[in-house]
C-alpha cells in the first residue's frame, strides 16, 4: 500500500523555521519526483516546490525561492522542506505528493499521491 506521511508542523512566529518531513511506506522515494504543495483556508491548492528524481534537481513558486528548501534522505525514505523567514502567508496544511509527471520549472507539478498533510501556522 503506497502511503506518504507528513510531519514537523506547528506554530511559530513570524520569522522563524520548521522542517517538515515526508515518509513514504510501500515504495521508495527517490524513483520518483516528489513535490510539496499547501492549502490555505478558502485558498486554491498551491504548488510550493518539486524535486526531481535522481538529478537533485529543485523548483520553487516565486513567493519561497530564498526561503524554502527540498531535499531527500534516500536512506531514510524521506523528503524534507526546509522552510525559513516564514511569514503569516504561509500559513496553510503542507502536503507531499508524488510528482509522476515530473517537476516543473515554477515549482508546480501535477499530484499523484499524496498525504494528509501537516499544519503550518505562522503567527505571533
Amino acid at each position: 500500500q503506497v502511503q506518504l506521511v507528513e510531519s514537523g508542523g506547528g506554530l511559530v512566529q513570524p520569522g522563524g523555521s520548521l522542517r517538515l518531513s515526508c515518509t513514504a511506506s510501500g515504495f521508495t522515494l527517490d524513483a520518483y519526483a516528489i513535490g510539496w504543495f499547501r492549502q490555505a483556508p478558502g485558498k486554491e491548492r498551491e504548488g510550493v516546490g518539486c524535486t526531481g528524481n535522481n538529478d537533485g534537481s529543485t523548483y520553487y513558486t516565486d513567493s519561497v525561492k530564498g526561503r524554502f528548501t527540498i531535499s531527500r534522505d534516500n536512506a531514510k525514505n524521506t523528503v524534507y522542506l526546509q522552510m525559513s523567514s516564514l511569514n503569516p502567508e504561509d500559513t496553510a496544511v503542507y502536503h507531499c505528493a508524488t510528482a509522476p509527471l515530473g517537476c516543473f520549472a515554477n515549482g508546480n507539478f501535477k499530484y499523484g499521491d499524496w498525504g494528509q498533510g501537516t499544519q503550518v501556522t505562522v503567527s505571533s
